[in-house]
């Protein structure tokens, strides 16, 4: 079972959006787009995926305008928007979603949405290993705060081109935008100085210290006392 699971990357990435999508239904050509892959591979591992019980077929009819979503097609035979399916042909489509009832389903969805976590472990890890990295401090995204408009703060005097390159490698493992700032030793203690609004924004939010090689500049210190 497991070997029919995870036997191909076309499979993984099937099962992630099927398993973080469970209330929406995917058509054929829209799973293709999604995880740019030949069609006729997409095709063969869904049937895979069916004969699995993981995913379902159902027909477009069976479907309420949550399920179809919110998204346009291009592909000539469908048109979705607002979840509103304008029909251009009379057969109805094929659409495919999670099974609910899956024996695994819960240890599915479980694994998919704890997975980016391995991935951070070795981000972090990484990262601790660029020695010119003084100070770092991780958010958002990877303490799974919403909304939020930085994800990692890097101070240090390290290559811009090193740090991007490794940014890039893993903003694809976690296949999403990390946003990060990074700041000069002297540029991060002259906004600490000026108590930056945005820097404290960082520091008196949600965070965690990754690397901390300012021994004359303890989180304590920085951050502001309440009135």
């Amino acid at each position: 079972m497991l070997e029919q699971l995870f036997g191909s990357k076309t499979r993984t990435k099937l099962l992630k959006i099927f398993l973080l999508n469970p209330e929406q239904a995917f058509y054929i050509r829209e799973l293709t787009r999604m995880i740019d892959t030949q069609i006729n591979s997409v095709r063969r591992e869904l049937q895979n995926l069916v004969h699995c019980g993981v995913i379902i077929e159902v027909l477009e009819g069976e479907l309420t305008p949550e399920e179809l979503g919110k998204t346009y097609s291009v592909d000539n035979e469908f048109v979705r928007e607002s979840g509103n399916l304008s029909k251009k042909e009379k057969q109805p489509k094929k659409f495919f979603r999670v099974n609910k009832n899956f024996v695994l389903h819960k240890e599915l969805h479980s694994l998919f949405k704890r997975s980016p976590l391995l991935f951070q472990q070795k981000f972090i890890k990484d990262l601790q290993q660029i020695e010119s990295v003084e100070f770092a401090i991780i958010t958002g995204f990877f303490l799974e705060i919403e909304n939020s408009t930085v994800d990692l703060l890097i101070v240090g005097t390290f290559p811009r081109q090193k740090l991007s390159k490794l940014i890039g490698q893993y903003e694809k493992l976690f296949d999403r935008e990390i946003n990060f700032t990074t700041m000069t030793p002297d540029e991060f203690d002259y906004r600490k100085s000026l108590t930056d609004r945005f820097l404290f924004s960082i520091i008196e939010g949600r965070r965690q210290v990754i690397v901390d090689r300012r021994s004359d500049t303890p989180l304590s210190e920085m951050t502001p006392e309440r009135s």
